[in-house]
């Protein structure tokens, strides 16, 4: 089985070595000092006492790998359009598409049935990038629930959990879904194949959707945000709103709100992810968590006043922290006669 974990930083990186030592053919796509290091000492996971060091093959160059049975995409989800070009080489006629993003994945209205069914997202696939370039038909659904951090180049550090949960777009146990499920789970972790996969990437989403940016907004962690009557107020505000959405979408919440944000609580000082990348100048999540909501809000024609004023706010902060831009909208198709005139 060739697999491919295309951005292998703290979640591809520990996959990687979990289906390395599964005795998958892993190779890894990385860039800067943390691929000079994976290439020269391995690729270091750190669990507990425990220190794991494999040796798959590690570029920055798709193009030497050839045709993969699996991609799983592990890069942060508004930087996937822009690598679609270079992990052409990758595709073959039976490359599953892995998406083990953050947020709403591309193909999200793929074979849904009903008024919706083939729209893409602007938000998240500007000018339908991935739609076009990576198809539809590849992907399987990927939810990610661990967390884990590069502590140094080439050195990965797990901090808690193993679920990944899997699943097709039309809800099959497929051959290539159960195939990769019973490899991850004999690299030790857990990857539970759903019929209802959309419902799975909702109740993740459901939390990023607002601790994400109240906490960019207030630097708080997810002990303050849902202990503060008034943050947790917002939080709440914004979470129904996105749940009218998904119920209009056909979407099953398994959980309420309340239970969602206690769960939140129970992680306790906890920095969420938009957070630690405010705070050190990386690009933020904000398109593929918040904008994508409120596009499918205008979609169904439900109104996100709460969500509308927080990813005001925060795509506003991101900007002037360097850490966000606007995406441009796309330009619209010249017709026949001006493309023959210019």
């Amino acid at each position: 089985m060739k697999i491919c974990i295309y951005g292998s930083g703290a979640i591809g990186g520990y996959l990687g070595v979990r289906l390395h030592q599964a005795g998958a053919e892993v190779s890894l796509v990385a860039r800067g000092a943390h691929l000079a290091a994976m290439r020269e000492n391995g690729v270091t996971l750190l669990m507990g006492e425990e220190k794991t060091v494999v040796h798959p093959r590690c570029t920055d160059n798709p193009a030497e790998l050839g045709p993969q049975d699996y991609v799983i995409v592990a890069l942060k989800a508004h930087s996937v359009p822009g690598v679609v070009p270079a992990m052409q080489p990758l595709l073959g006629d039976h490359t599953a598409v892995v998406t083990a993003v953050n947020g709403i994945p591309y193909w999200y209205f793929y074979g849904t049935g009903g008024a919706f069914d083939g729209r893409t997202l602007e938000t998240v696939d500007p000018g339908s990038v991935q739609w076009k370039g990576l198809g539809p038909q590849r992907a399987i659904g990927c939810v990610v629930y661990p967390a884990t951090e590069v502590v140094e180049p080439g050195v990965i550090q797990h901090v808690y959990g193993d679920k990944f949960s899997l699943g097709e777009p039309d809800g099959s146990k497929s051959d290539r879904v159960v195939a990769l499920s019973k490899a991850m789970e004999a690299g030790g972790l857990r990857a539970p194949v759903l019929d209802r996969i959309r419902d799975e990437i909702w109740l993740k989403l459901w939390g990023n959707l607002c601790f994400n940016p109240i906490s960019a907004l207030t630097h708080g962690t997810l002990e303050v945000i849902c202990g503060d009557a008034d943050t947790r107020a917002v939080a709440k505000a914004m979470m129904l709103e996105a749940k009218d959405i998904g119920d209009k979408l056909g979407v099953h919440f398994r959980v309420d709100v309340e239970r969602r944000i206690n769960g939140a609580a129970a992680v306790g000082a906890h920095k969420t992810s938009m957070l630690q990348d405010l705070e050190r100048g990386r690009p933020m999540e904000i398109d593929p968590l918040l904008s994508v909501v409120q596009e499918m809000g205008r979609m169904v024609g439900v109104p996100t006043p709460t969500i509308d004023v927080v990813l005001a706010l925060v795509k506003q902060r991101g900007e002037t922290a360097g850490c966000y831009s606007r995406p441009q909208p796309a330009a619209p198709a010249r017709t026949p006669e001006v493309a023959a005139a210019q």
